[in-house]
């Protein structure tokens, strides 16, 4: 069965020695030294190692099933849910004044990768949480926020989201849920809605499920869409849970992975529910919890990466199999072990560069959005809603393909499920598809994101690599990670003006290049994340601060991504330059 080791060292050098959080200059990060995030992050990582990976094969193997009209979920799960919920875990970063702990987004952050890749399918109950909650905190009103946020900061309330119907995904204004308004001044909701995650289960006392829907008269198409707070048991004046809405299970979803997730076929029967926000403003409520969702999204996908790299490491250290072709390397055993071959070290590396670039970039993005939050920084802002789609589209296909290199090093075992690796494939494909499918990622990349706010924020981020870049240029050592940068960073913007220049006459120009351009943008954040990671590393030994070792050991690392991996970011923009005539060359009946 696979192992999981928390990644604690790594953690608290991007932390520490990499952002600096302690010098951040933003509110709670002067309280994050050293000695408190690795008391954090030690509890964290025991957590997953011990309770939550042991449980990912049994989810993966037993699944969730629907008796009698209730969800169960696998063995183990809800005494793990429980002891998560002990310990105040799916609350870190909720504000204190609803029973939250008030921490960092950037701390549970850190937690949630561990706890990810410890058991994917499992995280996705508090996840979805969390994600409901913060449309509440953003959109509800203060009594709402008091009924649901207490209880769902601790998962006693688990929630959900509910957008796609069996005839509409992306296409949300095509919808047939109804919201009829009730002389209470609720309204009901009749519909059917699939895909839905956690949708129902054993774990909580109550499920807050929101939901898309259309009030009668409203306008046609996505402008009439609103969003509603239905609860699975409505909920009286003293907060106590009273009889059964009309919402029911439907089915489980058979999927391809994350088996100990219910997805389920939720039916609304005239249930009741409670406008969240405004009316036929839906998506803006929605788009709350949907963005963090995908930057969530991108974290189960380097999540899954960690957990299949790590095992494949251990795999290539003990599997012998064949010589050296320079001599043999362990003359004393039959054969030597797979990590000296030249293919399995460049799969590895592959890996691990991704992996602790991967691990950078999204720790620095929770920095943009701990600015935004606690310090009103429009342009934090602006860059991580810039750097949303990259981090779901870009972080998910790459970790996906990580998970494929693990699998490929166990050979014909890696394709047997008594060594499990199968499972971290199969679970990290669906990050590629839910939250939008990175296709639609690279359209809002493109189509949105990149003019958003008269493009400030695509500018800004310009700017921000050739600064550094100028800054770094003489820096000893950073040669070799300056010069990639910015050369990629110039096909970055090379490309952006191809749409500008070709997309304005014809839209398909820029759509067709437009999944490159989401993995050059990738590949240049970071080849950035890498360099930052360089000169902290430079500094640690020229210092003689920490361990030297580690530290020579992200360099290699930094180098073969810089060396191996950047390269890819001028074949992109070649790609995007033939513009739309390849892609649309043949006529849909020639398919």
């Amino acid at each position: 069965m696979p192992s999981y080791t928390a990644p604690i060292d790594d953690l608290q050098y991007v932390l520490h020695d990499v952002l600096g959080v302690t010098e951040a200059g933003i509110t709670g990060y002067g309280d994050l030294d050293s000695d408190f995030t690795a008391a954090i992050l030690g509890e964290a990582g025991k957590i997953a190692s011990e309770v939550l990976a042991p449980l990912n094969t049994v989810g993966d193997r037993e699944g969730c099933r629907l008796e009698n009209g209730i969800v169960y979920t696998p063995t183990g799960f809800k005494a793990a849910f429980d002891q998560l919920r002990e310990g105040g875990w799916p609350g870190l970063d909720v504000p204190e004044q609803y029973g939250g702990q008030g921490m960092p987004y950037i701390v549970a952050t850190a937690v949630g990768e561990m706890f990810s890749s410890a058991n994917q399918a499992l995280m996705m109950y508090p996840g979805l949480t969390h994600g409901a909650l913060s449309a509440i905190l953003t959109h509800g009103s203060d009594a709402q926020k008091d009924t649901f946020v207490p209880k769902m900061a601790t998962c006693e309330w688990t929630g959900t989201m509910n957008l796609t119907e069996p005839h509409c995904g992306t296409d949300l204004g095509l919808m047939r849920t109804k919201a009829e308004p009730q002389e209470d001044g609720s309204y009901a909701i009749t519909g059917q809605k699939i895909f839905i995650s956690a949708g129902d289960h054993d774990m909580s006392e109550n499920v807050i499920h929101l939901v898309l829907a259309k009030i009668p008269g409203g306008p046609e198409g996505i402008k009439g869409v609103s969003l509603f707070i239905v609860p699975k048991f409505l909920v009286k004046e003293d907060g106590s849970l009273g009889e059964r809405n009309g919402v029911s299970v439907g089915s489980i979803e058979e999927k391809m992975g994350i088996h100990g997730n219910s997805t389920c076929v939720m039916n609304y029967d005239g249930a009741k529910g409670w406008l969240l926000g405004e009316e036929h403003k839906g998506m803006r409520a929605m788009f709350t919890m949907m963005n963090e969702a995908r930057i969530g999204v991108g974290m189960q996908g380097l999540s899954q990466a960690v957990a299949a790299y790590q095992n494949a490491v251990e795999y290539a250290k003990e599997r012998l199999q064949g010589r050296a072709v320079t001599g043999a390397e362990a003359p004393d055993k039959p054969a030597d072990p797979l990590i000296v071959h030249p293919d399995i070290r460049r799969n590895l590396m592959a890996q691990k560069s991704f992996i602790e670039g991967a691990r950078a970039f999204m720790l620095w993005g929770a920095t943009l959005i701990d600015r935004h939050v606690r310090e009103h920084d429009d342009q934090a802002d602006g860059l991580i809603s810039l750097m949303t789609p990259v981090m779901k589209g870009f972080i998910t296909d790459m970790g996906y393909a990580c998970t494929v290199e693990a699998q490929q090093v166990y050979g014909g075992h890696g394709y047997i499920e008594e060594h499990g690796m199968s499972q971290f494939t199969r679970d990290a494909r669906i990050t590629m598809i839910y939250e939008g499918a990175n296709g639609i990622q690279a359209l809002d990349l493109v189509g949105r994101k990149l003019a958003a706010n008269g493009g400030k924020p695509a500018m800004a981020f310009f700017e921000m690599i050739k600064d550094y870049c100028k800054e770094n240029a003489e820096v000893e050592g950073m040669a070799e990670f300056v010069e990639p940068l910015k050369a990629a960073s110039k096909d970055l913007q090379s490309a952006a003006m191809f749409f500008m220049q070709s997309g304005m006459k014809n839209p398909n120009e820029a759509l067709a290049g437009s999944y490159d351009f989401m993995h050059l943008f990738g590949h240049v954040c970071l080849g950035y994340m890498w360099a930052r990671m360089a000169r902290a590393s430079l500094s640690a030994l020229a210092e003689g601060r920490g361990d030297a070792a580690f530290h020579e050991t992200k360099l290699a690392t930094g180098r073969y991504y810089m060396a191996r991996w950047m390269p890819m970011a001028a074949m992109h923009l070649a790609r995007i330059r033939t513009g739309a005539a390849p892609v649309m060359a043949l006529e849909a009946e020639a398919f």
